[in-house]
């Protein structure tokens, strides 16, 4: 026999080995499809999911039910809907994925509900807070927030704390104005009225023509939602320089106050009260882990962002073990279904009719201690749920 067929022979061989090896193995591994932008202008948001996802894995291990567990990234860079669904295909048909994981933007979660319907495939959502996501796939969960819970909580201690005139301002694209429709319905519902708006064009990084009308308003505040990051250091310089804070106007948002974000907007960020699911400054055992590990990995603090990606494994690593392993889809979407997760916000539950995440919403106001800006808690509203 040359050493032509002797070779042909071995990887006749190797392959049929291999071939027979797959289905084994494949049992053994759970594995995690990630999509979310890890380059471009929303890098920060995948990142921050995938450096969340390793530090539950640092603080809980690789093994979960005694199979391995592995992260498989996509890089949704382009962030749109259809490359989206792409790489999420992708994930199912060529590396036959267990869960799809990520979702930074709403339309990217959405697009995807279709697949994960046809392909049976749990999904979890680390982010897209459009109000009503879940129920476009009874293959979604998500472990993040909606848009209608920050509002609604944010109209909630608005009206508590004496505010009765409000100016609405948000990015014209659905999660803005799903923020805009909650929040003027809960505000007007307690007694309170929206006396005018601004939609303002999602890529817009001048606002200073919004803030003027905002100031001629003769509203005691304003409700604002931007994206984080660069919308928000403009506003809040337009804000600053058209004399706002000194005439007494207060300014409510909605949004990610992690220190890479607080920290360009500069002395601007205490002018700002804010509402979300998470903050870093959080006392409890589980943030002090979470962010030990965190720091570790991606040198920085967490914020609400990045807490799907911790949030998101510790729903996987739960309902494996409930499973023993045995990651059949039906049995996995059930056992979702009031799941109650230790998380770094305090306590999670999976409401058991929408698979949408029931937490804590804080209210924080953003103090200088020491050369940093921080957020602190100033008031608290206690297992909110998605429309309350």
């Amino acid at each position: 026999m040359n050493y032509l067929s002797k070779m042909l022979k071995t990887a006749v061989a190797t392959i049929v080995a291999v071939a027979f090896c797959i289905p084994a193995a494949a049992q053994e591994t759970i594995k995690i499809g990630l999509v979310a932008p890890m380059s471009g202008a929303f890098a920060l948001y995948g990142q921050g999911f995938h450096h969340s996802m390793q530090a539950y894995m640092a603080n809980y291990g690789d093994t979960v039910a005694g199979k391995k567990v592995e992260i498989i990234v996509r890089d949704n860079t382009t962030s749109t809907p259809e490359n989206a669904k792409r790489l999420a295909q992708e994930l199912v048909n060529r590396d036959r994925v267990d869960f799809l994981a990520g979702f930074a933007l709403s339309p990217d979660a959405l697009a995807v509900a279709s697949l994960a319907t046809q392909a049976k495939k749990p999904t979890i959502v680390m982010l897209a807070a459009a109000s009503g996501l879940t129920g476009k796939s009874p293959y979604l969960t998500r472990v993040s927030y909606s848009n209608a819970q920050t509002s609604v909580t944010m109209a909630k201690w608005a009206y508590k704390n004496g505010v009765r005139k409000v100016y609405t301002m948000v990015s014209d694209y659905a999660p803005g104005i799903d923020c805009e429709v909650a929040f003027q319905k809960a505000f007007e519902s307690l007694g309170g009225k929206v006396i005018g708006n601004s939609r303002m064009p999602l890529a817009n990084l001048d606002y200073s023509p919004y803030v003027q009308r905002l100031k001629e308003s003769g509203a005691d505040a304003a409700y604002l939602f931007v994206p984080s990051g660069d919308p928000m250091v403009s506003f809040m310089k337009n804000y600053v320089e058209r004399g706002l804070p000194q005439a007494g106007m207060k300014l409510l948002t909605t949004t990610d106050l992690a220190e890479e974000y607080i920290k360009p907007m500069g002395e601007t960020a205490v002018h700002i009260t804010n509402t979300i699911q998470y903050y870093d400054t959080l006392d409890n055992e589980e943030n002090t882990k979470y962010k030990a590990a965190y720091l570790k990995i991606a040198g920085k603090n967490p914020g609400a962002i990045a807490l799907g990606g911790y949030d998101g494994m510790a729903a996987i690593y739960e309902v494996t073990r409930k499973l023993d392993g045995k990651l059949d889809p039906e049995k996995v979407m059930a056992a979702m279904k009031g799941m109650k997760i230790k998380s770094p916000r305090g306590d999670l539950t999976i409401d058991p009719d929408t698979r949408d995440a029931v937490a804590n919403m804080y209210v924080a106001k953003i103090e200088k201690k020491g050369n940093q800006y921080v957020p602190v808690v100033i008031d608290t509203f206690v297992g909110v749920k998605e429309g309350q």
